[in-house]
């Protein structure tokens, strides 16, 4: 299962690390609430909050016992992480990125490093919005390899906007080459897994057919006609101590849902 993990988990041995594109917290606060106190996950990482940092829910959410960081911007993007335990060692830019956009935060909770990304959709092949994607996965990836020597124990997670195989969409042969399943971006993902980073949900589920985004329109969630854009990756350090990883629809099947739906990884040092 590679490298033995090294360091401490500060949660009685055990961590529960979600991500989920959450496609508006004003909208989806109410969800939010609602899972945190059904899924009792240590770690979240949320993407496209949509809000500014001075309207950020933070009283909300540490009424359900969480501490968050967030990085946003009005009506776009944001990020935030929200934890159980103290959050440390902060980042919401990183270096040779000079990007508005506010896609980025990176923080260190109970020993693991956590990258939570809001990847560029990039709107089509060819693009330049598409360019814009590769150049930010690449300034990602450059990041990514001086920061996992610093921190061995470390989780890359967030809405990727990219299916990593066939596997992950739904119809491959009618997306074909287009966007979220070109080479290049499928290329990009790959150099950042090949610095020592594994699909979690790939450890324990090889199959087609398990998505965590589904288009709102043509009934996409009831016909299953979707793709799984959003991952969890974990490091050498940490695969072997990875005990589960899955995709959570039931959020998706509520009123007024997120498009997207959480995945959660499980770590455990028994």
């Amino acid at each position: 299962m590679g490298a033995a993990f090294t360091g401490v988990l500060a949660y009685n041995g055990a961590m529960k690390i979600a991500s989920w594109n959450v496609n508006s917290l004003k909208v989806r606060l109410p969800h939010l609430q609602q899972w945190l106190t059904d899924a009792q996950p240590d770690v979240v990482a949320l993407q496209e909050t949509k809000l500014e940092d001075s309207k950020f829910p933070a009283d909300e959410i540490a009424a359900l016992g969480y501490r968050c960081v967030f990085s946003g911007q009005k009506t776009y993007n944001g990020v935030a992480i929200l934890a159980r335990g103290e959050i440390t060692d902060v980042m919401t830019d990183i270096p040779g990125l000079d990007d508005p956009q506010r896609r980025i935060l990176v923080a260190t909770v109970g020993g693991v490093r956590v990258v939570n990304l809001y990847v560029v959709n990039g709107k089509a092949v060819g693009d330049e919005k598409y360019a814009y994607k590769l150049n930010w996965l690449a300034r990602v990836r450059d990041f990514l390899a001086d920061e996992i020597t610093r921190y061995p124990n470390m989780v890359v997670l967030g809405d990727f906007n990219i299916c990593p195989d066939d596997r992950d969409v739904y119809d491959p042969v009618a997306w074909g080459e287009d966007i979220l399943c070109s080479p290049p971006e499928r290329a990009g993902l790959a150099a950042i897994t090949a610095l020592g980073l594994h699909d979690s949900f790939r450890l324990f589920e090889a199959e087609a057919g398990h998505f965590s985004w589904w288009d709102y329109r043509q009934a996409a969630f009831r016909r299953n006609m979707g793709l799984r854009i959003d991952l969890i990756l974990i490091s050498d350090a940490l695969k072997s101590a990875a005990t589960s990883s899955v995709i959570d629809r039931t959020p998706r099947t509520w009123e007024r849902p997120s498009d997207h739906t959480p995945v959660t990884l499980e770590l455990s040092l028994s």
